[in-house]
């Protein structure tokens, strides 16, 4: 969880420059790659987070720090991102490498808007989440801290090869296991997902069933929840077929599970509980 005050400095970040990045475009892919990148290097060198949040540090000398890095080396705007972060308050060192990737998924959004493909790209995520949630060796492979990170890239590169993903959305997932973060490759996709469901407005509703869900089963969940919601929805349909049957729902902290899975536990309990 981030404190208050890593929360204010990332939405005020993105807010300043949500314009922006809208503005550059197609170009917002370069500001993308480079912000992605220096998440890397943020996560690689502690001693350069360290420089870049502390609060006793004139921000002049931040951000002379970061033009030594990045002038000549990156975007203009990328450059102006990373020293508007450099000099606000965070309430841990980390949270300013997140603010950056947060930045980083901001860019790919308002590049892929730029393109016209956005809805494209977060259903593709939607179905590399489905495609990988019942492979736990894979998922374990993807997520493998210890493993190089150029081959954990190969190997989603084989699993995905002729699937006819977006470069866009190939450059996402690519990300995902490259730089993990500390965190589960489908753990990121599903935060992915989120992003860009939020990006275009929508409220994300996550179904999981035991078999995929027809067109008519979607269109009914899209006109139940938004109704529910009061505002757009985006289904993000994960099959897993050890549910057996039934439907998990969930929304924010809102859970509702009808699962035969779920059911088979409860009536488990029960039984321990009589004998």
């Amino acid at each position: 969880m981030r404190g208050e005050a890593s929360l204010a400095a990332d939405k005020g970040a993105r807010q300043a420059f949500a314009p922006l990045l809208q503005q550059a475009g197609t170009g917002a892919i370069d500001v993308a790659q480079e912000l992605f990148s220096f998440v890397t290097l943020l996560d690689q060198y502690p001693q350069l987070e360290r420089a870049l949040t502390d609060p006793s540090r004139p921000d002049t000398d931040k951000e002379r720090v970061v033009s030594e890095l990045l002038a000549g080396r990156a975007q203009d705007l990328t450059v102006s991102i990373v020293k508007d972060l450099s000099t606000r308050y965070w309430s841990k060192v980390k949270h300013i490498a997140n603010a950056v990737e947060d930045l980083a998924v901001d860019a790919m959004a308002y590049y892929t808007d730029a393109l016209g493909i956005t809805d494209q790209v977060a259903d593709e995520l939607t179905q590399v989440h489905s495609a990988f949630v019942d492979y736990p060796i894979v998922l374990f492979r993807l997520s493998d801290e210890y493993s190089k990170p150029q081959a954990r890239v190969n190997l989603l590169d084989e699993l995905l090869v002729g699937k006819g993903l977006h470069k866009e959305t190939m450059q996402l997932v690519e990300q995902a296991t490259r730089d993990l973060r500390g965190r589960s490759f489908l753990h990121t996709i599903d935060w992915l997902v989120d992003r860009f469901s939020a990006h275009m407005n929508e409220t994300m509703v996550t179904v999981v069933t035991a078999v995929p869900l027809t067109h008519e089963q979607m269109a009914k969940l899209v006109d139940v929840y938004s109704q529910k919601l009061g505002r757009a929805i985006y289904i993000n349909a994960i099959v897993n077929p050890e549910v057996i049957g039934g439907m998990r729902v969930e929304y924010g902290s809102q859970v509702t599970d009808n699962t035969v899975l779920t059911q088979l536990k409860q009536l488990q309990r029960q039984m321990a509980i009589s004998s």
